[in-house]
């Protein structure tokens, strides 16, 4: 099997936390990132493709490299058009390299799943049905009668077993149902959760493009294999999901279902976050409590948080903003977004105040008019781009690990306390040579201090 994962979002959600460039994949809710759970879960069934969009490259590369995965299993979406355009690139660059015949595993790159034996039989299964020419998905099998999630209506007759696992053919998909439809639902025992996670043979899938939504396939078609003309064709497409474009439109004989209980979650909501480190006992930070009960605090470093009469709040603090819901209500952070959006607090839901690079990351420290200061980290092995900047100069001092700059062309070794003067329009560089971070705080002086400020010469990760 070829297992993509899916990386997308829009990181509002999970807001502060998650941001458009900084989606809930990439954040270290459950002790590393999402995606690379979700990368090492998938490995044990291939070596795994991801499909990602053009502005989370940086996030993408590094996250992968922190996993054993190189570049060259990355494909870029140049913009997003939600899940049925990135299914359909998915097929067409396959089926450039000659893997029509492949079974292709599509699974997001954010979910949370507990039991992965159950999870990896039941993809076991979907693979086995999917090479009878079905397009195939998972149903989590619901807990409650949720009103967050679709539903996949399914046959009560199994098309096929393996071991406790059964797939039947898919019958309906349903929408987000009201609170009363979901507890029917519950009550049927033959409708399952819709999780986006999608099994099939390369071929059938263009088969069925070419079949329900030509308009898509017809643009891709004409895609070179250097991908040269992705950006053009991306312009003319459609914003729609795999469920429309495609799923909703396959009869029973084309669509199974194999449901599972892996222990699944979308980690989608603060609530359910809370929900999870809560039954895990994971969040166990020391409140001061007076007359005040079950209340959530994903906290900043080692703030001190105390709570007076009030009970069943969600607490969420960054560095710039700080979110603070009634637990069940934390569905309504988007409304949030929208209206920050529009307001001149708009960076807020779009980036934090720290930025990661394939290299490193830096965090800013503080920005004014006349100056400009970042704690900058280089990790193991890596160095930035050799660059220059036309509107700033900056000061460098080291204050961990050990590497070298390069000074237009001059090498120049630093250590603990090495202080570099960068001029104006110099070309410069530090790369990482000690057996850890290297660290050092810049100060820039100038009339600008954008990031948009540079000219690259040289870069590992063949930025422009």
């Amino acid at each position: 099997m070829l297992p993509v994962i899916m990386s997308g979002g829009s990181g509002t959600r999970l807001w502060p936390l998650s941001r458009e460039k900084f989606p809930k994949q990439f954040t270290e809710l459950f002790d590393e990132p999402l995606q690379n759970k979700t990368l090492k879960r998938l490995n044990k069934l291939g070596q795994p493709i991801i499909l990602t969009s053009k502005i989370l490259r940086d996030f993408t590369i590094k996250k992968a490299r922190q996993c054993g995965f190189e570049k060259s299993q990355i494909i870029y979406e140049p913009a997003g058009r939600n899940t049925a355009p990135a299914m359909a690139l998915l097929c067409k660059v396959l089926q450039n390299q000659h893997k029509e015949n492949e079974i292709v595993g599509v699974f997001p790159a954010d979910h949370l799943i507990l039991k992965e034996d159950v999870f990896l039989q039941a993809v076991e299964l979907a693979e086995t049905c999917a090479r009878d020419k079905k397009i195939v998905t998972l149903g989590l099998k619901p807990t409650e009668p949720a009103t967050g999630y679709g539903y996949i209506q399914t046959d009560k007759t199994a098309y096929t077993y393996k071991g406790p696992l059964s797939s039947h053919s898919v019958l309906k998909f349903h929408e987000k149902p009201t609170l009363e439809v979901a507890q029917r639902f519950l009550a049927a025992g033959s409708y399952f959760w819709n999780a986006g996670i999608f099994v099939f043979q390369v071929s059938t899938m263009i088969e069925k493009f070419e079949k329900y939504c030509p308009q898509i396939w017809d643009l891709f078609e004409g895609l070179k294999p250097d991908l040269s003309n992705l950006q053009a064709i991306y312009m003319k497409l459609p914003t729609i999901s795999i469920d429309y474009a495609i799923m909703e439109h396959l009869t029973q004989d084309e669509l199974l279902c194999v449901p599972c209980q892996p222990e699944w979650s979308d980690v989608g909501s603060w609530d359910a976050v809370a929900s999870v480190y809560e039954q895990s006992g994971k969040n166990k930070i020391e409140t001061v409590d007076i007359h005040s009960t079950n209340n959530f605090v994903l906290p900043l470093g080692n703030k001190t948080y105390s709570f007076i009469d009030v009970d069943d709040l969600i607490v969420v603090d960054t560095e710039d903003a700080l979110l603070i819901s009634k637990k069940g209500s934390s569905e309504k952070v988007k409304s949030i977004v929208e209206r920050l959006k529009k307001s001149d607090h708009k960076k807020v839901v779009e980036e934090h105040r720290f930025e990661e690079r394939p290299w490193g990351r830096f965090d800013i420290l503080k920005d004014s008019d006349t100056f400009k200061s970042k704690l900058i980290t280089v990790d193991e092995g890596q160095q930035i781009s050799y660059q220059s900047h036309g509107k700033r100069e900056e000061h460098w001092i080291i204050t961990k690990g050990s590497g070298e700059v390069v000074l237009n062309d001059q090498v120049i070794p630093v250590r603990p306390g090495s202080y570099v003067k960068i001029p104006m329009k110099s070309k410069h560089r530090i790369r990482n040579s000690s057996g850890g971070p290297l660290e050092f705080v810049e100060v820039q002086l100038g009339s600008y201090f954008g990031e948009d400020d540079i000219i690259r010469y040289q870069d590992d990760y063949l930025r422009e």
